[in-house]
């Protein structure tokens, strides 16, 4: 039987993506999420804890980012949690899509592909930690209306 919950803590640098994307791949592999989903999860999840590691803090020293995947019915559920700058993601303007090459700002384009990735994204600011939860659903192929709470 299958655990419907992980729980575990990286190191604040990037070559902690291949063990961020090992442990959801895994954990996909043994609740059956076929390879698309895991594929989409990996990608907002890349893109969201690249920013932490290489916005989040000022020092060089290193930080521990708990990271909780859950299955809740028929829904995936993230949770991140850091103790870097306050930076809540779910107020960042969505980036101009119209603009050319030349014109596009940098930045950006990471939060708004994991935003609309994720069925919802929660921030919430608690004990001088940044708590970031996303939730994805399953087996709803339609597409979701995307949410956002700050």
């Amino acid at each position: 039987m299958a655990k419907n919950k992980i729980s575990f803590k990286l190191k604040n640098k990037l070559s902690e993506l291949d063990t961020l994307c090992q442990k959801l791949e895994g954990f996909g592999e043994s609740i059956g999420l076929s390879p698309k989903f895991v594929f989409e999860t990996n990608l907002a999840l890349d893109e969201l804890f690249t920013n932490i590691i290489s916005y989040g803090y000022s020092d060089k020293k290193v930080h521990h980012i708990s990271v909780t995947i859950s299955l809740q019915d028929s829904q995936l559920l993230f949770s991140i949690e850091d103790d870097g700058m306050p930076f809540n993601p779910t107020e960042v303007d969505e980036p101009d899509l119209g603009c050319t090459i030349e014109e596009c700002k940098i930045g950006g384009l990471g939060i708004h592909l994991a935003k609309n990735l994720m069925d919802e994204v929660c921030y919430q600011r608690c004990k001088d930690k940044n708590i970031l939860t996303l939730r994805k659903h399953i087996q709803d192929p339609r597409p979701a209306k995307k949410r956002m709470k700050g």
